[in-house]
């Protein structure tokens, strides 16, 4: 029994292509379990609630989240977490700038960005991690068009998108 768990987890971890049904289960398995020891603490006495909280917590991650087709890239995952954190702090600053400055230096409005993640879970997982971003919100797609609402229509909203959706189609593997 215990040479086939090894070889299950091994081949969990260690195999190319699409997710397997093991590997997404250890994933969030591990991703819940996780949670709950930075939540609970690492005391012994927790560990087998710990253990069934995070077995629930994959039981309804999977009802309400099936496995897709993204794969995601560790490289590319970690230069996205980087242009978020750094976009994030930049137009933080500017929007308190902004609303401190005597004079208001705003152009609000929406932009039309071009959108080449095909309508589905990608694109929503996008336009979450869009909505973020302060200074921009994303307010709804048409077609292959994304209306975005700016507090500055001046800046180049456009290509910003553009070089987060690309980043973000090689980190989850959609490209």
């Amino acid at each position: 029994m215990l040479a086939f768990h090894r070889t299950a987890i091994f081949e969990a971890f260690m195999s190319p292509g699409a997710p397997t049904p093991t590997k997404v289960l250890a994933a969030r398995l591990a991703f819940f379990f996780g949670l709950w020891l930075m939540i609970a603490g690492w005391t012994a006495k927790d560990l087998p609630v710990g253990l069934v909280t995070a077995g629930g917590a994959v039981w309804i991650s999977l009802r309400l989240l099936p496995p897709g087709h993204a794969q995601p890239r560790l490289a590319p995952l970690a230069a996205l977490v980087l242009r978020f954190l750094r976009g994030s702090i930049f137009a933080g600053f500017d929007v308190a700038r902004r609303a401190l400055s005597p004079r208001l230096d705003l152009n609000p409005g929406f932009v039309a960005c071009p959108l080449t993640l095909p309508s589905g879970e990608s694109r929503n997982a996008f336009c979450l991690y869009q909505s973020l971003q302060p200074g921009t919100l994303p307010t709804g797609a048409e077609g292959g068009t994304l209306q975005v609402h700016a507090l500055d229509r001046s800046q180049p909203v456009a290509a910003n998108l553009a070089a987060d959706e690309a980043l973000f189609k090689k980190a989850t593997g959609y490209e």
